[in-house]
């Protein structure tokens, strides 16, 4: 059976888990690498480091398990 949230069975080169209401990262997995926190801010550098011509509009190559291009709520000094 397949494991959606693995990139590497998906088929999507990368899978950006679902919100966790408590943090400021994402959980993004990338395929071939495995699973990175990142913050809104490090996600398309990062992501185009790993995949330089990805189209991060394209749901065939970024995946979103809920609520797609939002991160979780975060302010400068917080934990």
């Amino acid at each position: 059976m397949e494991n959606a949230t693995d990139p590497d069975e998906s088929g999507y080169p990368v899978f950006v888990e679902s919100i966790e209401a408590d943090g400021r990262y994402r959980l993004v997995r990338l395929r071939g690498l495995g699973c990175e926190p990142l913050e809104r801010e490090e996600f398309e550098p990062r992501v185009r480091q790993v995949f330089p011509d990805i189209d991060l509009a394209d749901p065939a190559q970024v995946h979103w398990e809920d609520r797609p291009g939002q991160w979780p709520p975060w302010h400068p000094g917080e934990a």
